[in-house]
């Protein structure tokens, strides 16, 4: 393969890494086909109780790199990628537009490390915790993970990671079926992350619209009039 079609190759597969990986990441979450199933309408925290208990008595026999949050956390230099991919794609037709979408993207991916940074730590942190301390981590861990104060701002402000995807998508709009369908899938996928923070299930779906919108978005559509 030649250096320019190997650039090419890259150019092309690098922006669709990205929701290959979130499918793992979410994929790791679940356990079973019902688990996958059951879609909700509304996130349901597990219990701190619950959480605390295991995380100390085996979350350090766990590899790191079998934390979906440590995948996800690593993997966040794709959101970069996809973003610079989506507005090359965009700013021949809507230049402005395009930029405006992509740092939005941007900056939602900083806050979005944090989130992600926040998770990593938390969890590494509990599962070193003496096991005679459980009571006071329960408590530590419910009051720092509770929607409130800087976790709750923390968690808003990422979330303009996928409200800068969707705006990604919409400037890909066009007249020909590739340009909508991959609009159509982009935002819709962004749309599922939004609407159902934390549901493992619906951000798989919402993953694989990504997935597939990318894929379609690669090649640029003609230009709107």
């Amino acid at each position: 393969m030649s250096p320019v079609r190997l650039r090419s190759f890259a150019a092309a597969a690098l922006p669709m890494l990205l929701p290959v990986l979130l499918v793992l990441v979410f994929a790791m979450h679940l356990r079973s086909l019902p688990q996958f199933l059951d879609f909700r309408l509304h996130y349901e925290p597990t219990p701190p109780a619950l959480i605390v208990p295991w995380l100390i008595a085996h979350g350090a026999q766990r590899p790191l790199l079998h934390d979906p949050h440590v995948i996800a956390y690593l993997a966040l230099p794709l959101f970069l990628a996809t973003a610079w991919a989506l507005h090359r794609l965009g700013r021949a037709r809507r230049p402005v537009a395009s930029a405006l979408a992509c740092a939005t993207t941007v900056v939602g991916t900083i806050y979005l490390g944090g989130l992600f940074g926040m998770w990593t730590a938390f969890y590494g942190g509990l599962a070193h915790v003496d096991p005679s301390q459980v009571e006071g981590a329960i408590a530590t861990f419910a009051a720092m993970s509770a929607p409130r104060g800087a976790f709750l701002l923390t968690t808003t402000l990422a979330k303009l990671a996928f409200v800068g995807l969707a705006l990604q998508g919409l400037v890909l709009w066009g007249r020909d079926l590739r340009a909508r369908v991959g609009t159509a899938c982009i935002v819709a996928g962004a749309a599922l992350f939004l609407a159902f923070w934390d549901l493992d299930n619906w951000m798989l779906v919402g993953s694989l619209l990504l997935l597939l919108g990318i894929a379609v978005s690669r090649r640029p559509a003609h230009p709107a009039t």
